[in-house]
């Protein structure tokens, strides 16, 4: 057999990091060796033997966690949010120090997600408008969601290649921001609503038409095949992979 993948899980005691201790326990090739909650000492994770970390916390402790993996030359698997350009770039100099250590910042872990975000991307260069919408539940911390926020850099990187004008949009008042932030010239709306877990649709629009490209999670569960698969890539790809599609042949 071959030899078991040392895991530990930061976040235990949250909807997702007790979801992935779940996932990571019955995973046959995967050993989880240590699963820490709020207060916990990260020294544990250095004792524990893990060859991976999965960063599953609030924005506030992120990047101290990763900073700590990285330093300790643990691989990281990051589904939470809070990853901006400067932070990215701070974690590529983390990492320029241990370039064997690979890490995955991943704004959502559900294959389906991922391929909603991709067909986003390559539908963006032909249509006229586009607008993001994403739904989810009260508990959540950010808005917009990080999915919404990189579905939007890669919607507006798209339409810059292909040379797309701005989205016509007539608005000459909106003192109550009712059409939403403006990401890269693409506008996001985020809704909060009780019985919820993560919804999105990219609604794009032409003359006569209307293209929407929409992903439904109905449980949590539904992040869990991303989030294996990230461990089990993560050792493979040095550096920093942004997008858990980094790690999926999808022939495109």
């Amino acid at each position: 057999m071959n030899e078991q993948i040392k895991v530990a899980v930061l976040g235990r005691n949250g909807r997702m990091g007790s979801e992935a201790v779940r996932a990571i326990t019955d995973a046959s090739d995967m050993e989880l060796v240590a699963a820490l909650g709020r207060g916990d000492d990260l020294q544990e994770i250095v004792s524990s033997g893990a060859q991976v970390v999965v960063d599953l916390t609030v924005p506030g402790a992120t990047r101290e966690n990763v900073r700590f993996a990285v330093e300790h030359g643990i691989h990281a698997v990051v589904g939470t949010t809070g990853w901006d350009d400067a932070t990215l770039a701070e974690l590529e100099s983390w990492l320029a120090d241990s370039p064997d250590t690979g890490v995955l910042i991943a704004p959502n872990f559900a294959v389906g997600a991922v391929l909603a975000m991709k067909f986003s991307e390559m539908a963006a260069a032909f249509f006229e408008s586009v607008e993001i919408v994403e739904l989810h539940h009260p508990q959540k911390l950010d808005a917009p969601s990080g999915t919404a926020a990189r579905t939007a850099a890669l919607v507006a990187a798209a339409r810059e290649r292909a040379g797309v004008a701005p989205s016509p949009d007539a608005t000459e008042s909106d003192p109550h921001g009712a059409r939403g932030a403006d990401l890269d010239g693409v506008h996001v709306h985020s809704v909060r609503l009780r019985g919820l877990v993560a919804h999105q649709e990219t609604l794009l629009g032409n003359t006569g038409e209307q293209l929407t490209v929409r992903h439904d999670s109905f449980d949590r569960v539904s992040f869990m095949t991303g989030v294996l698969l990230g461990v089990r890539s993560v050792a493979k790809h040095p550096g920093l992979t942004h997008g858990l599609d980094g790690y999926m042949d999808l022939g495109l």
